[in-house]
């Protein structure tokens, strides 16, 4: 049995999780066993997001839980985009932390790991001086079924409140031969599902000599054998093109889902954020969405309360919602985070009327969608099958169109649905989730 165990706590987006796996599949590598509880474990490693204050809290609350055990022999390490952010302040902020690591450092790993057992007790890996991408070896799949790839890392956007350029470095894309071998691996290691992952998905640029841009990769890797569903996320508008929604609207197997942040419905707004588009610009791809040949569900994410954001700036944000109808959306209050250009603005919103609207903003949102998921009701949607909640007597299953449908199945209980790719007709709906019954033929 392996002497040396890690648990390591995920916070953050799905390029986090995916990070995550590529961590643990080289700690796996190494000779560590990986345990439930931090209390158990001899190296405990939080991967953390700094997209907004309240997420880097957690982590530094978390540690300071485990101030105490300093000295006794377990080892604490940072990782992702508060390690990038902080550096080596994390040491001064809390001393029992031995290594502080940013995501662009993960392909050395091993070496770090080396250092730590050797009794080092201040390790980094902070440079994003690298054109690699984040890359490993050795990747754990949390899920038998839906597999993330990476396929452009980092962003040359300049948006005004974000970090990501800070925190994940300039963009760089896999060759898509990589990504292509990578996808065709998962494919006949049973996986049917694949997710295309980065800071700004449709930037993806192929640097090989084949020079496929994303709507390429995305038809290409829908085309698969095997491979039933492909998502993607998240996508910037700026790069969003008529060619993606031809190619989605050409492969059956792409999810008919587009997640398209738009972060404000005010293009004066928008031009203070950065954003290098107007409104009008990302209503023109909102258009080719609804006239595509497959109907697409939409989602978005929202900030509300940014600098200088009057209140004609916000309602021009809740007529956005009108006029396009979401499906669901994230909404956030403007957060200021180090090293951004937001950071400098004045008529700063106050925190309670921030807060006001995106109160506002979210019960809009909520009616919305309680009209969208009733138009379901009586509706037959195919399900990938998830997961099974035994106290009510339900499969869980998550749409094309990436909602959540939980179903009753006759006779089956156990884990006997899952991976499995079911018809289930809609009967009731609520604000968040589908109920329904499946439609398979007993």
């Amino acid at each position: 049995m392996p002497s040396k165990t890690f648990y390591i706590e995920t916070f953050g987006c799905q390029m986090n999780a995916h990070d995550s796996e590529k961590v643990t599949g080289t700690l796996l590598s190494q000779g560590y066993a990986q345990v439930e509880t931090p209390e158990a474990a001899d190296l405990v490693l939080y991967n953390t997001c700094s997209i907004r204050d309240k997420a880097e809290q957690k982590v530094f609350n978390r540690l300071q839980n485990f101030k105490r055990d300093a000295g006794k022999g377990k080892i604490f390490g940072v990782l992702g985009c508060v390690a990038q952010q902080e550096g080596e302040k994390i040491f001064e902020r809390a001393p029992h932390v031995s290594l502080v690591a940013g995501s662009a450092s993960y392909t050395r790993l091993g070496e770090m790991l080396v250092q730590l057992e050797a009794g080092n007790r201040r390790v980094t890996g902070l440079s994003l001086d690298t054109e690699d991408t984040f890359d490993t070896p050795f990747t754990r799949r949390d899920n038998p079924h839906r597999a993330y790839i990476t396929i452009i890392e980092g962003c040359d956007k300049s948006c005004a409140y974000c970090v990501v350029p800070f925190t994940r470095g300039p963009e760089r894309s896999r060759t898509s031969e990589s990504v292509m071998a990578e996808a065709r691996g998962l494919a006949e290691t049973g996986y049917t599902e694949i997710q295309l992952l980065g800071q700004n998905v449709n930037s993806y640029r192929d640097p090989s000599p084949a020079a496929w841009d994303f709507a390429q990769l995305l038809a290409r890797v829908a085309e698969i054998p095997g491979i039933r569903r492909v998502r993607y996320t998240t996508s910037h508008p700026r790069d969003f093109t008529r060619s993606i929604v031809d190619a989605m609207d050409a492969n059956p197997a792409v999810c008919d889902h587009v997640h398209l942040p738009v972060q404000s419905g005010s293009t004066r707004v928008l031009a203070a954020m950065d954003r290098q588009y107007t409104r009008d610009e990302y209503m023109r791809r909102i258009e080719w969405l609804k006239n595509a040949k497959r109907h697409y569900s939409l989602t978005t994410d929202i900030i509300v309360g940014f600098p200088g954001e009057t209140a004609e700036d916000f309602e021009q944000t809740l007529e956005l919602l009108d006029q396009v109808q979401y499906d669901s959306l994230f909404s956030f209050k403007y957060s200021p985070r180090p090293n951004t250009a937001a950071l400098r603005m004045e008529d700063v919103v106050p925190e309670e009327e921030k807060q006001r609207r995106l109160v506002v903003l979210q019960e809009k949102q909520r009616a919305i969608q309680i009209r969208r998921n009733a138009e379901l009701v009586g509706g037959i949607l195919e399900v990938l099958v998830e997961g099974r909640n035994q106290a009510l007597g339900q499969w869980i299953g998550r749409t094309s169109c990436n909602r959540t449908l939980n179903f009753t199945h006759p006779g089956t209980n156990g884990t006997g649905l899952l991976g499995k790719y079911l018809p289930v007709r809609v009967t009731r709906s609520g604000p968040n989730s589908l109920v329904g019954e499946s439609a398979t033929v007993v």
